[in-house]
């Protein structure tokens, strides 16, 4: 009786080992995917950091010119207000019209 009960434990256990495996060779094969879609990734973000690598310099030369610019207009709106429009605030917008 001894015997038999030994046998069965250690068919259980073979059993209980190669359901591991095969569960640890999925997952393994799911990390294996996981890597390639990643690598694919890390290919495509640095293909679009050197395509746009360029425009850093650009995008600073027209800041720059825009600031310019904007000055320029400034200076020109506030040559030709009269006081009353100067003591408006610049971000003061039309004001919205009272609820019914």
């Amino acid at each position: 009786m001894t015997t038999v009960l030994i046998v069965v434990t250690l068919l259980e256990v073979a059993v209980l080992v190669a359901v591991l495996a095969i569960y640890l060779l999925i997952i393994a094969g799911t990390l294996r995917s996981i890597s390639q879609t990643l690598g694919r990734v890390t290919f495509g973000v640095r293909a679009i950091e050197s395509q746009t690598k360029p425009i850093g310099p650009l995008v600073k030369e027209a800041n720059a010119e825009l600031e310019k610019a904007a000055g320029a207009l400034e200076q020109a709106v506030g040559s030709h207000s009269s006081p009353a429009e100067a003591s408006v605030p610049a971000d003061a917008g039309p004001e919205a019209p009272e609820a019914r």
